[in-house]
């Protein structure tokens, strides 16, 4: 992956473009005395000076939250600091009320009485236009991601970007923590003629970047035009932090993403949704639970023989009340994640796709051929139907991984 030259400027004015003179002077990482403080809290503290004499709209969900879990949304409609003017929902929701590959429409607030306009599956100058339409000057983000490229929260951040570049809107980013560190990046890269709402562009499976990192990302290198950008950094944040360190309350940001738990895991046992066997939705450990019809305890066994780092793995049997297998009694196993410094969610996740088909014989593809705009190539796919093992799966997305890994590199906020 080739550093633009837009790139190189991104990563040195960054910081710059952050709220106001306060929030320049703690752009710095600060130790773990002080707590973590999110975009929204310091942007907040600055008197909303970023934001002054502007049209506001915001894009965000239930996750939207203060410490002391008020919405946001109630907050700045609330404080006459800000004319917030509309409210924009992604995938499943501003109110976060509908399943996976849905959402909540058009309708007005009944709680505020703002507009709140739906953007999912919108893109482009369809999505330009419900800016236009809005009134909005300034467009602000703020959503708890997962940390995965699957997770569609970081494909609506990037089609917002695109669409308030289009519409000549500003763009302001309130950071929040990576739920499972910023240490690494992990996993395939998608390659672009896979591109889907599930990935847009080149990124890494487990992305290791918080969502202002990522904005810095598409603006450096993957928007058509860079939108005018400004990132709302936190402090208390350490890359090596995972979600509870951050002392912040956990709001589910997806129906199926009730713990962090299912964060740490998600990256690499999505990766079911693209086969026949249930990824554990429907239960109340979705994506621990991974299973089907006719899979008994030797899947957990072989799993367990491979002694990956970090993890477990149960033999567990589970009825799903809805999805895969509704009503009917899976078997399979339950991940036990007991040491996460050395935990790799995708490794591990690869390895249970390669010891699943070799212990059931009814394992399959989804016909669809989803795995594949999961992984973001068909070599995931054809490697494991060729027989390869766990390591010779990981080993051809070395390359491409490292070059992700040194572009990401130009973009990190924190230590």
């Amino acid at each position: 992956m080739k550093l633009s030259r837009r790139s190189l400027l991104a990563g040195t004015a960054a910081v710059a473009a952050s709220a106001g003179p306060a929030a320049q002077a703690e752009a710095a990482p600060q130790g773990r005395g002080r707590p973590l403080r999110t975009g929204f809290e310091r942007l907040a503290a600055d008197g909303y000076a970023v934001l002054d004499g502007q049209r506001v709209g915001i894009v965000t969900n239930p996750t939207g939250v203060t410490c002391d879990v008020r919405h946001i949304v109630d907050v700045m409609h609330a404080d006459r600091r800000v004319d917030l003017v509309a409210v924009f929902g992604p995938e499943h929701g501003f109110r976060g009320t509908a399943q996976a590959g849905g959402s909540e429409g058009r309708y007005d607030d009944p709680a505020t009485g703002l507009p709140v306009y739906d953007t999912y599956l919108k893109s482009g100058q369809p999505l330009a236009d419900v800016f236009t339409a809005s009134g909005v000057d300034t467009v602000v983000f703020d959503i708890q991601d997962a940390g995965a490229r699957f997770y569609t929260y970081i494909w609506t951040l990037y089609d917002c970007m695109e669409a308030a570049a289009l519409a000549g809107k500003r763009f302001v980013v309130l950071d929040r923590p990576n739920p499972v560190t910023g240490r690494e990046a992990l996993g395939p890269v998608l390659h672009e003629e896979f591109a889907t709402f599930v990935g847009r562009r080149p990124v890494a499976q487990a992305h290791g970047m918080t969502v202002a990192e990522l904005a810095r990302l598409f603006n450096g290198e993957f928007l058509s035009r860079p939108v005018r950008l400004e990132t709302v950094l936190m402090t208390g944040w350490q890359r090596s932090d995972f979600y509870d360190a951050s002392g912040l309350p956990w709001v589910p940001p997806s129906p199926n993403m009730p713990t962090p738990d299912t964060a740490l895991v998600y990256s690499g046992t999505c990766m079911f949704e693209g086969t026949n066997l249930s990824e554990g939705r429907g239960t109340t450990r979705p994506f621990e639970l991974l299973g089907a019809e006719g899979i008994d305890g030797r899947w957990a066994d072989a799993a367990n023989a491979l002694g990956l780092p970090g993890v477990r793995f149960r033999e567990a049997y589970f009825a799903p009340t809805f999805s895969k297998f509704q009503g009917r009694t899976a078997g399979g196993v339950q991940i036990h994640v007991h040491d996460r410094a050395t935990y790799d969610p995708v490794r591990t996740g690869i390895a249970l796709l390669v010891t699943a088909k070799r212990v059931w014989s009814g394992f399959a593809w989804r016909p669809d051929d989803w795995i594949d705009k999961l992984t973001g190539s068909t070599r995931v796919r054809t490697m494991i139907d060729a027989g390869a093992d766990t390591d010779e799966v990981a080993g051809g997305w070395r390359e491409e991984l490292a070059a992700f890994r040194r572009t990401r590199r130009h973009y990190l906020l924190y230590r």
